[in-house]
């Protein structure tokens, strides 16, 4: 029972971070993108440098989901 717990776990943080990373790329294009606004491109930024980190949380918590299904 906790192996499929954890395997469930595992596709969920996968997908979270995958969310995240694609969100990240998003905000970076805008950011990069000289017809935004300044504000525009600044907000983007932000939010990419806050996306990076839920991206790297995500993954880092689908290894440890990963790693306890194996035992």
């Amino acid at each position: 029972m906790e192996t499929a717990k954890n395997a469930v776990n595992y596709v969920s943080e996968t997908l979270q971070g995958g969310g995240a990373q694609a969100s990240k790329e998003a905000n970076k294009n805008v950011a990069k993108d000289s017809d935004a606004g300044l504000g525009s491109r600044a907000e983007a930024a932000k939010d990419a440098a806050f996306d990076k980190k839920d991206e790297a949380s995500h993954n880092t918590k689908a290894d440890v989901h990963k790693e306890a299904t194996k035992h």
